[in-house]
């Protein structure tokens, strides 16, 4: 362990950041899930702006039935992890820092929520919206990430 993952490790800062070096061509997995990923949100439906606005207008549980099966996975996933205290493929350990409740994260959700209803996107299918062709979420990919550079700009001025 180098000295500053022993010092982030003491202050009980835990990062799952890989510390190995590989080869550009050991990314292309990630671009492949990630594309079958965006083939899976198009097919069912979770980048279609209407089925997001009927889940806000609460005229259909489609939406509901995802990201409850979403929730459901990754719980039964985090629990496996530390039951069995699962390594990652290259044999790193993966530690799950505990959370504490802040009120930050409500207004941070209202927030979140209300853009989600008022764009009909979510960071998520931001990418497979603009693949099918919906060229207008740009502006909503442009301001997420304008959204969050500031507030890591001003993230330590922010009350806790």
């Amino acid at each position: 362990m180098t000295k500053e993952k022993d010092i982030r490790h003491k202050n009980g800062i835990c990062t799952n950041e890989s510390h190995l070096q590989h080869k550009w061509y050991h990314n292309l997995k990630y671009l492949i899930v990630g594309i079958l990923f965006g083939i899976i949100f198009v097919k069912s439906e979770v980048i279609s702006w209407f089925r997001i606005q009927e889940m806000f207008r609460l005229q259909s549980f489609h939406m509901y039935g995802i990201i409850g099966s979403a929730v459901l996975t990754g719980m039964i996933s985090v629990l496996i992890i530390k039951k069995f205290n699962i390594k990652t493929i290259y044999g790193e350990k993966i530690s799950i820092a505990p959370k504490t409740f802040n009120k930050g994260q409500i207004y941070g959700g209202l927030i979140f929520g209300f853009g989600w209803a008022i764009t009909g996107a979510c960071p998520g299918p931001l990418f497979a919206q603009i693949g099918t062709g919906a060229l207008a979420v740009i502006v909503t990919l442009t301001s997420a990430v304008v959204g969050t550079w500031v507030y890591g700009y001003f993230k330590d001025r922010l009350p806790h």
